[in-house]
């Protein structure tokens, strides 16, 4: 039922219309990102600091049709009143959250998802075929 559930949540998400698309040619790090529907028809790279500015109740969902990868060190903020409950990362790709990196929201994930030594979640992480941890931590959001 959970793998079930999964596959239905990454459909439900790919299958959002987007607002915006190639947001940074994929290259979003440094950017504030207000709520909304972003795809790439390529993968994602966060290399510096990226924001999610909104408000509780505010919705993002990524369509990323390749990889996310996050170098070392780069983190995920939120502010505004954003929730990591409320922020969908659908990637078709792999996940790759390098050492001391800091994730927010839910990845649906159609291949793996890393987390290298120091890394941490404030999400859930679920792919399809492996979630692989080194020495990281995954905290559930808060609903």
């Amino acid at each position: 039922t959970a793998v079930s559930d999964m596959e239905a949540a990454y459909t439900d998400a790919a299958g959002r219309a987007a607002g915006t698309t190639e947001l940074g040619a994929g290259d979003i790090s440094g950017l504030t990102i207000t709520p909304g529907v972003y795809k790439w028809s390529t993968g994602v790279v966060i290399n510096t600091d990226v924001t999610l500015s909104g408000s509780p109740t505010d919705v993002w969902i990524f369509q990323i049709s390749q990889d996310l990868i996050m170098a070392p060190g780069a983190k995920i903020n939120l502010i505004g009143g954003a929730l990591a409950k409320n922020i969908f990362w659908q990637v078709f790709g792999i996940v790759d959250l390098d050492t001391t990196t800091h994730f927010e929201g839910i990845a649906l994930v159609q291949t793996a998802i890393t987390m290298k030594t120091g890394a941490t979640a404030n999400g859930r992480l679920l792919a399809q075929t492996a979630v692989t941890l080194d020495a990281s931590t995954v905290v559930q959001p808060a609903p």
